[in-house]
């Protein structure tokens, strides 16, 4: 068969072995989300493959961001031009939003449901989320808008922000690859309520409502990026350090030396370092004169990485099973 080159005997034989693990704390996810999508799942009828509901949510989103970027290809229609962009937009960014956050949470309780969880789909749901992780803040920025003297942030803060959440999603796999172990960051489910709730506030209100002065002289937009940063650094960071420092002191990490556990963030920091490089000294200003391409770019490149890496994670854990398994 053609896996056969690819795939060991020994691998296959642990693919059957591997077992999806994942810790979710978060309060808002524990006591009011959980009970929700537990709901939820029981209607999916269960000939629905489990990666059909997965696709489904990525594609929501992924429409979304395409029909932003018809009205609103430069990301200066919310501040130049407030009526630019029709409130149907914002209403179906909403429910795309919120249909996707409900997908990718039934997804794998659907899969444990039907008896086909498997380290395949496991892969397609996170490596669909890396593309999610990508789209989710480049169309918060249409909402934004672009400096323009008046209103709006500046090309430079989105292309930080998104490195900000990027770099969530990369050390949260990170962690589970050191700990075996996903932790689900508390800064998901944050995000993805306060993502729907920006989208309906939109619908009703007009993009205005975001380019006023709200308080201390900060408008809302610059609340909701500063909350990002906050959530993302201060919230989830220090819980994957806490993870990782809980394994090391019961001797369950994955990896044996600190060059093998630090080794999977070379090349997405590299890959940020180099467009960084890139961004402050392209002689044709490429952030602000293509700023939906170049964003665009970085988002698939930052797939890529992560998709690639993904894949090795899983083939690392089943060997290191043997560890505990003897």
């Amino acid at each position: 068969m053609w896996y056969i080159q690819y795939v060991t005997a020994q691998q296959l034989a642990g693919f059957r072995q591997y077992k999806y693990r994942a810790v979710d704390s978060n309060p808002l996810s524990v006591y009011i989300m959980q009970p929700l999508w537990n709901r939820i799942v029981k209607i999916v009828p269960l000939w629905i493959a489990p990666n059909l509901l997965t696709l489904t949510g990525f594609l929501m989103i992924l429409i979304h961001y395409f029909i932003l970027s018809i009205y609103d290809w430069d990301y200066t229609a919310s501040g130049s031009s407030p009526g630019l962009i029709p409130t149907w937009v914002w209403g179906f960014g909403a429910f795309a939003s919120f249909l996707a956050y409900t997908l990718d949470s039934v997804d794998g309780k659907h899969a444990r449901r039907t008896q086909s969880s498997s380290p395949l789909g496991e892969l397609f749901d996170h490596g669909l989320d890396s593309w999610a992780t990508s789209i989710f803040p480049l169309s918060f920025f249409s909402v934004c808008s672009r400096d323009n003297g008046k209103v709006g942030v500046p090309v430079s803060t989105m292309y930080f922000s998104w490195i900000v959440i990027s770099l969530n999603f990369m050390f949260s796999h990170w962690e589970k690859y050191n700990t075996g172990v996903l932790f689900l960051p508390w800064g998901y489910d944050i995000s993805q309520v306060v993502t729907v709730g920006m989208y309906l506030l939109t619908a009703v209100f007009g993009v205005d409502v975001w380019h006023r002065p709200f308080i201390f002289g900060y408008y809302l937009t610059d609340i909701l990026i500063m909350l990002i940063i906050v959530c993302c650094v201060f919230i989830s960071l220090p819980q994957t350090f806490y993870n990782i420092h809980l394994a090391y002191g019961k001797r369950t990490l994955l990896k044996d030396s600190l060059y093998e556990g630090l080794l999977p963030l070379l090349s997405p920091m590299l890959l940020f370092t180099l467009l960084t490089i890139w961004v402050f000294l392209s002689p044709s200003e490429i952030l602000v004169k293509q700023t939906r391409l170049f964003l665009w770019m970085v988002g698939v490149m930052f797939s890529n990485v992560i998709g690639k890496q993904l894949s090795q994670h899983f083939n690392i854990y089943i060997f290191s099973l043997k560890k505990y398994t003897k």
